[in-house]
């Protein structure tokens, strides 16, 4: 197992990570979170090569992506850079990159009864006012789970709060802040239930944050 305790805050700078191979010719992985080698609970930054493709495969406790470069297609489509996709349990595809990609994926991380099949753009999709200066875009919503973009801008600053049901967040450009520390463009925080900070930041930095979904025992 990796990064199995969700009573720990961690915080993973992946772009400091080294590739690693996986089963399938042209794709490699930084893994962030696992459970078991090739199945149940895991987080991970996967790279398609130009060309890769998986076999055709079904999720049974769902799978949930972020496309942060490139182009990643299956049989239902294409999604370029800043697609948000959510594959629910049950659901099957046959995923392959063209011309290569890198996604930020989740597997088997479902609550029991989301069957929300979700494909967002968004580069196209509408922002909506957040507290202070933050610009945020909801991307879903179940049973006290939320997931969706912010934006900040320049000097922009949180107030100090606590995150019922635990806290995660990939930083997709700038630099994110709180009073623990700086985590510069790919670095990933999970932060456990009622962790408590006061983040803020000093350029211009959007993120990718997910709350109330982490064990609150």
């Amino acid at each position: 197992m990796l990064n199995m305790n969700f009573s720990e805050r961690l915080v993973v700078e992946t772009h400091l990570m080294p590739w690693l191979p996986s089963p399938i010719e042209g794709i490699e992985r930084k893994l962030l979170a696992r459970e078991n080698a090739e199945s149940g609970h895991a987080t991970s930054i996967v790279r398609y090569a130009a060309g890769a493709r998986f076999a055709p495969h079904s999720h049974p406790h769902g799978e949930e992506i972020f496309v942060l470069d490139g182009i990643f297609s299956d049989e239902n489509g294409d999604y370029p850079a800043g697609s948000y996709i959510r594959n629910p349990a049950g659901s099957s595809h046959t995923p392959f990159s063209k011309r290569g990609c890198t996604l930020f994926v989740k597997c088997a991380q479902f609550t029991e009864g989301d069957t929300s099949s979700v494909r967002i753009n968004t580069n196209h999709a509408l922002w909506y006012p957040g507290q202070g200066g933050l610009k945020v875009m909801p991307l879903h919503s179940f049973e006290g789970e939320n997931t969706a973009l912010v934006q900040w801008p320049e000097n922009e600053r949180f107030l100090p709060h606590r995150h019922f049901g635990g806290e995660e967040i990939l930083v997709l450009s700038g630099t994110f802040m709180d009073e623990y520390g700086q985590y510069p463009a790919l670095s990933w925080l999970r932060s456990p239930h009622m962790s408590q900070h006061h983040p803020f930041v000093k350029e211009k930095t959007l993120i990718l944050v997910k709350v109330g979904h982490l064990p609150v025992a």
